[in-house]
């Protein structure tokens, strides 16, 4: 059945239309019009003025509706999803803090399942870690964490395809050959958890890490060594122009103002939002299956650690913090949720932007940003339009 779009302002890659529609038809939008005028046969979706946008791309996420990633299990994914889902999150590359094998081997078991199901908002698995650097752990697990081993590495990415991305820090022994392994299996080496300073960052940029994990968060930036200044990882990756970055922008892990710095200096095209949310998030309770767990000023942290653990972001309070306290335009701001996270990731082809055979995933947001509505492959999730 065809459904249809009107009465709102509509996000396209050549900048907002009025007056227009998005006419749909199974699970691909079947054209994106200039006209309103209602198509015989097709159900009226009324905007009520809302921008209509297409729907987040999250990249980094740990988990959510009190359910962990590291779980490894169906129901886990599935519970985590969904609670995205309704926060606009239409696809979703599920993330591991750095994990024991067996754990990896077990979400890579899940993963794999998702993605063979049709509509799928499961695009692949994220590893964060586990060969990162322990003087900038963070909410890691230290314990899991080691320098880069080929007699792991190597058999996994041959073994799999469902493994689009794997963070690791620049200054670690072996990292160029763990970086070159991942390009080979197609899969996106990032900088993370690390101390590096340019010269590592710039040979792991030539290694294929063209991306940088949670920027500004659990890397080094500007420093001294005795009396001598130093560019920490934070200006390394400034310096490299094509290298691409994603903030968490729920208004605290990065200050505003430094959300929209990065916005101004790396531009829309090489900034990702992400939420970098735990289990956490997106639940009513916000309470997790780790017990340690609490929430403390809107972050979630583990209360045998000081380290800060992780967010309870969802995908419209990053469009919400970066328009309404960092200043960045309603259409960058989707767009850093959309369009560049699939062209990171390679999904563009299908995703990121409202445009005819591309798949029908569509969120709308009221003019103070509150999200109304949310469409994933033509499937209505969540209806709140008045």
């Amino acid at each position: 059945m065809l459904k249809q779009i009107v009465n709102g302002r509509i996000l396209t890659p050549e900048g907002w239309l009025r007056d227009g529609s998005v006419i749909i038809e199974g699970n691909k939008i079947l054209e994106v019009s200039n006209c309103h005028l209602p198509v015989v046969g097709a159900e009226i979706i009324d905007a009520h003025g809302c921008d209509v946008v297409p729907g987040g791309i999250e990249m980094h996420v740990h988990g959510g509706g009190g359910r962990d990633f590291m779980e490894g299990t169906e129901d886990a994914f599935r519970t985590a999803v969904d609670a995205h889902m309704q926060h606009g999150t239409t696809a979703i590359f599920p993330t591991l803090s750095s994990s024991t094998m067996p754990m990896i081997r077990a979400a890579v078991a899940t993963t794999e399942k998702l993605m063979a199901e049709p509509d799928s908002p499961v695009m692949g698995l994220h590893l964060e870690g586990h060969y990162l650097s322990l003087e900038m752990a963070g909410g890691q697990i230290p314990e899991n964490i080691k320098n880069p081993d080929p007699a792991e590495y190597e058999p996994l990415l041959s073994s799999t395809r469902c493994i689009k991305r794997w963070d690791a820090a620049p200054e670690l022994p072996g990292i160029r050959e763990f970086g070159a392994c991942c390009v080979r299996h197609g899969v996106l080496p990032s900088v993370a958890h690390t101390a590096a300073e340019y010269p590592d960052v710039k040979a792991a940029y030539e290694a294929g890490f063209t991306h940088a994990t949670h920027f500004y968060n659990a890397m080094k930036g500007f420093h001294k060594v005795r009396e001598y200044k130093h560019e920490g990882t934070v200006e390394s990756v400034y310096a490299l122009p094509d290298m691409t970055v994603e903030m968490i922008a729920d208004g605290i892990h990065v200050p505003p103002v430094i959300l929209r710095m990065i916005y101004l200096v790396k531009g829309v095209e090489r900034t990702a939002m992400i939420t970098d949310a735990l289990a956490c998030a997106a639940s009513d309770s916000q309470t997790a299956f780790d017990p340690r767990v609490i929430i403390e000023d809107g972050v979630c942290k583990l209360s045998d650690r000081s380290a800060l653990a992780g967010s309870i972001a969802t995908m419209d309070r990053l469009v919400r913090t970066a328009v309404q306290q960092a200043g960045i335009p309603m259409e960058d701001a989707c767009r850093m949720v959309s369009e560049t996270p699939a062209r990171i990731m390679h999904i563009y082809d299908r995703k990121g932007s409202l445009q005819r055979d591309k798949d029908a995933d569509i969120i709308l947001f009221d003019s103070d940003q509150q999200l109304r509505f949310v469409m994933q492959m033509g499937r209505v999730v969540r209806n709140e339009l008045s």
